[in-house]
């Protein structure tokens, strides 16, 4: 009974089961019909929707286009009247070229016809030449040989004198360039240094305070003087005077060291023979000492390193040398500067240069106590002292007294003369002034042919009036240079002089 009852609640809950189960198949059939409808209806809407934009974006398009089209239209309207532009100026120098064609033509056959006229006219002068030759062969009843000399001779004096002419043009223009490059480059260097007036007077004179001083000085019996002359080699001259002793004395050194002592005696106020000897010790060694920081210094400012001691005392001692009163401590350290501008402006060795200008002057440190030429002296002494061939040929040569044998000797000659002929570089003497003027003067005359010779512009210019009888023109422009070869071997002078030969031709008559 209970196996039937179970069997009867196994068999309804299966029923239970299979109808719950059709249940909900049939309520999920219902929902996923539901689902594909609302997805059909929201297809056809999306479909809808691009229909629709598809007919803006064809309409845009289609404007698109149309705009395309009509920019191509404007371009090509640009470019057919661009290439109509084009057109028509090729069409106008064509026009131009043929014209040009045609004047060419015209010349060419103007040339032609100038040819064949030159041609005819030539052809008529040979036949008057001829007919001339024969007239005068006639007339002057010479032989062809003998009128060809004749005119051969007068073609010669006419060559010659335009010869003459066109070497004086060649010559003046060659002058004038060198002349302009040369201002050009000394003008560059000039406004490049800017040189103090060094002219000095190199008188050596003691101040005192009063005359009583000079009768101390002189001491007993003139003791004093005597210990001062023995001790410094130099003479101190006491004369009347106001209020100053004199020092002399050939050797500049020595009479630096007397006047410096004869300042510290006076100074001092102790004046015996011992004390004399002391203060001249003093003063040699201050002396010393000063020589060769002067030449330190020359050799600093010049930018010159590497020197030799001994060469820098004799820097040192041109401080106390002068030469038409210009110091020759300033005048080296100047003539350096000056060197090393003209070799850097025109591209020499600018170390060279300076060393040589430099040096150029050390024989004069010594030509009180060695004899000979200062520049020669000088060499000596570099070679002696290890400076290099070079910078002792520049030394040597700077006067000419031996041949230069690099641009920078010649620069440094050329510096030389330039710092000696500066205004207010040198002051000279009337006699010595005057003597040379003279020896101008007389090397100009002592040639043929000259009538005359002035010395002008302060000796700067010499001016010889030849006999125009003697001296054609030709030879003037010989004559002059060789007056210049002799003055430069016999005259010694600072900067140049020029020599102007003047040939002046008078024709005279009188009316009667």
């Amino acid at each position: 009974m209970d196996l039937v009852l179970a069997l009867g609640l196994a068999v309804a809950a299966l029923v239970l089961a299979a109808a719950g189960f059709a249940v909900g198949y049939q309520f999920k059939q219902v929902r996923y019909a539901e689902k594909v409808k609302i997805a059909e209806e929201e297809a056809a809407r999306i479909v809808l929707e691009a229909q629709s934009k598809s007919k803006d974006i064809i309409l845009e398009g289609k404007d698109e286009v149309s705009r395309i089209k009509e920019q191509q239209e404007v371009e090509q309207k640009k470019r057919r009247a661009e290439l109509q532009e084009q057109e028509r100026r090729l069409q106008q120098r064509r026009e131009s070229l043929e014209n040009r064609n045609e004047t060419l033509e015209r010349r060419a056959r103007n040339l032609d016809n100038r040819e064949k006229e030159i041609e005819r006219k030539h052809q008529e002068i040979d036949d008057l030449k001829a007919k001339q030759a024969r007239e005068l062969e006639r007339v002057a009843a010479l032989s062809r040989e003998e009128a060809r000399a004749i005119f051969l001779k007068s073609v010669e004096e006419e060559t010659r004198q335009d010869a003459a002419r066109l070497m004086r043009e060649v010559e003046s223009r060659a002058r004038e360039e060198g002349e302009r490059k040369a201002r050009e480059i000394i003008s560059t260097v000039v406004q490049r240094i800017a040189s103090e007036q060094v002219a000095e007077q190199t008188v050596s004179m003691v101040p005192i305070p009063n005359e009583e001083m000079k009768g101390r000085i002189i001491g007993r019996s003139g003791r004093n003087i005597r210990s001062i002359e023995l001790a410094t080699g130099a003479d101190l001259v006491v004369d009347d005077t106001p209020e100053a002793i004199i020092v002399s004395c050939f050797d500049p050194v020595r009479r630096e060291v007397a006047r410096l002592a004869v300042s510290k005696l006076v100074a001092d106020g102790r004046i015996h023979p011992a004390r004399i000897e002391k203060v001249v010790e003093q003063a040699q060694k201050e002396v010393d000492q000063q020589i060769i920081s002067e030449g330190e210094r020359a050799a600093f400012e010049a930018s010159v390193p590497n020197l030799h001691p001994e060469i820098i005392k004799l820097l040192g001692r041109l401080k106390f040398r002068t030469s038409y009163g210009q110091n020759q401590h300033a005048h080296a350290i100047e003539t350096s500067n000056i060197a090393a501008m003209l070799a850097h402006e025109l591209g020499a060795d600018v170390a060279l240069a300076r060393a040589g200008a430099l040096l150029h002057d050390i024989g004069k440190a010594v030509t009180h106590e060695v004899e000979g030429s200062h520049a020669l002296i000088g060499a000596d002494l570099a070679r002696r002292y290890g400076v290099p061939a070079r910078i002792v040929n520049c030394i040597a040569a700077h006067h000419g007294e031996e041949e230069m044998l690099t641009v920078e000797a010649m620069l440094v000659e050329a510096a030389d003369a330039i710092s000696g002929a500066r205004p207010g570089a040198r002051r000279e003497t009337l006699e010595v002034y005057v003597k040379r003027l003279k020896a101008l003067e007389e090397i100009a005359t002592s040639f043929d042919g000259v009538a005359q010779a002035f010395a002008v512009q302060a000796g700067r210019e010499i001016r010889i009036m030849v006999k125009p009888e003697t001296i054609d023109d030709l030879a003037a422009q010989r004559l002059s240079k060789s007056i210049a070869r002799k003055i430069e071997e016999g005259v010694e002078f600072p900067g140049q002089i020029r020599v102007t030969v003047i040939r002046e031709t008078r024709a005279v008559e009188f009316a009667k």
